[in-house]
């Protein structure tokens, strides 16, 4: 019955609201529908669905429908390569939009998509470790991601954690590139803040218990748990700090603003946890995001973890394709930048803005898609800088409670 239900759900997501065009123009997707990270790869998924619905309603692209070739990363690596090999050597999609976890998107960058220079978009990958990797003119600029490196938010953490004036940490860290890389950029920052790291600890996913890690990171009486991990594994390592007798005040990366997650720890041991996202500036996309998405994706919420950073990479995608004039990868890697020009008319998410963005690429206007997460713009790494946006957990129910400029993470940085 399960494997069904996914068959089901993979072929709906290659569908889209309008088949007025008699083409298709067919976009590779590597999600994590199953595995840890299943709760951002689903949200992703229903949101990029939705981006192209709204696409094709307003016309299509070049006279074509654009559609998915949906595959499931299982949250894996080597599964993502294969899946990804596929897509791009036999299906010759010209752009992949994927993964969700840096663990998957840095093989599939590295192994299939830089090599053939085919485009990557990633919703929120988040490690440095993909700026290096353009750095070092690997990717030759064909990666591109809807969130903010982990080499700021890694400081963003540390200033809200000395601003709560959390002085004693312990880390425990999923022992991945992601974790990895959000351990070493938090503790830098945080330390020279300041702060005590008491202890650091790994661990690997998907096990059944994590006492022992738990009771690993309680050495040094730590006044808090920084926890690095996916909504899954990640209740099950707060349930077990909780048992041990931990502090029950915890700080939380983005992905842990999640409601299974609360549910699962209990929301009366979350009353001091505290949170940074990737933030958001307020758009006339983001009302139409919040609006219409649940309705869409069949209950799913709009603050679901990726989703709305995942309609911005699909409407991007579909816009620079238009603007390109042909589904080929090199044209649509230089018209991302074209559909995001600051100097551009502003076009919001829905059928009815991107009718009109579509009208005026054909008039040869330039446009500014203004995204659900806000204005997007990238740099010459494919990297966007931003706010971030920060959180507390009250009565199982997610607060904002302030944002850090990039600025002021900026400042952080260059003081260290």
């Amino acid at each position: 019955m399960k494997n069904l239900l996914m068959a089901t759900s993979l072929a709906a997501l290659t569908a889209t609201a309008s088949h007025a065009n008699d083409c298709e123009i067919e976009i590779g997707l590597i999600l994590e529908l199953t595995g840890p990270a299943c709760v951002y790869g689903q949200a992703g998924a229903k949101a990029i669905e939705m981006a192209f619905s709204d696409i094709n309603t307003a016309g299509g692209v070049l006279g074509c429908d654009i559609v998915a070739d949906t595959r499931d990363s299982q949250s894996q690596g080597n599964v993502a390569v294969d899946q990804a090999t596929q897509l791009v050597n036999i299906g010759k999609v010209p752009v992949v939009i994927g993964g969700i976890i840096s663990s998957v998107t840095v093989p599939v960058l590295t192994s299939v998509t830089a090599p053939a220079k085919v485009v990557q978009f990633s919703p929120a990958s988040s490690s440095p470790t993909l700026t290096a990797l353009a750095k070092d003119g690997k990717t030759d600029g064909y990666f591109f991601r809807t969130i903010t490196s982990d080499a700021l938010q890694g400081t963003a953490a540390a200033k809200y954690a000395s601003d709560l004036d959390l002085k004693k940490l312990a880390i425990v860290y999923v022992n991945n590139d992601y974790g990895l890389n959000m351990m070493r950029e938090f503790t830098s920052a945080y330390e020279s803040m300041g702060g005590e790291i008491t202890s650091s600890t790994a661990y690997n996913e998907k096990q059944s218990s994590y006492s022992s890690e738990a009771s690993a990171a309680m050495n040094g009486n730590p006044d808090a748990l920084y926890l690095i991990s996916t909504p899954v594994d990640g209740a099950t390592i707060a349930r077990a700090w909780i048992s041990n007798g931990g502090p029950q005040k915890f700080l939380l990366i983005d992905g842990m603003n999640s409601e299974d997650f609360i549910k699962a720890v209990g929301p009366q041991y979350l009353n001091e946890a505290y949170g940074t996202s990737s933030g958001t500036a307020e758009t006339a996309s983001t009302k139409y995001f919040y609006e219409n998405f649940e309705a869409h994706s069949g209950g799913v919420a709009p603050d679901a973890p990726a989703a709305d950073r995942s309609y911005d990479a699909a409407a991007i995608v579909a816009l620079a394709i238009a603007k390109a004039g042909e589904a080929k990868p090199e044209a649509i890697r230089d018209a991302v930048r074209l559909v995001t020009d600051p100097e551009g008319e502003p076009i919001f998410a829905g059928p009815r803005e991107f009718e009109k963005a579509l009208a005026l690429i054909a008039d040869g206007r330039p446009i500014k898609y203004e995204g659900v997460i806000g204005p997007v713009s990238f740099d010459n790494y494919g990297d966007i800088t931003g706010p971030f946006r920060l959180w507390k957990i009250t009565d199982g129910v997610v607060e904002t409670t302030g944002t850090i400029s990039a600025q002021e993470v900026a400042e952080v940085k260059s003081s260290m």
